[in-house]
């Protein structure tokens, strides 16, 4: 993947919107969470809302990763660009 060649995604609003939203609440997750360590909470309460955390963002980021692979990847391979393959499964690595 050249990383010098600017590249964008178009989304619907309405997608956009879902994520911007679900982004905004793991925001105001992690301030909670912050709140808690400053009021001395208890491990096992913060420890749970930071798995919350962490399930929520692998649920925007899945969520992400299938449109890429149901638009940007499909057309690429559709337009003859098969190398999109080995730019996703450096994708994939840098996700595990």
């Amino acid at each position: 993947m050249d990383n010098n060649c600017k590249k964008n995604t178009y989304r619907k609003e309405e997608d956009k919107a879902d994520l911007i939203k679900r982004l905004n609440i793991i925001e105001g997750q992690i301030r909670g969470i912050n709140k808690m360590i400053a009021d001395d909470r208890y491990c096992d309460d913060v420890l749970i809302q930071i798995a919350a955390v962490s399930n929520a963002l692998k649920g925007v980021g899945n969520n992400i990763l299938e449109n890429h692979l149901r638009t940007c990847v499909s057309r690429d391979i559709k337009n003859g660009n098969e190398d999109i393959i080995n730019d996703v499964m450096l994708l994939i690595k840098k996700l595990q």
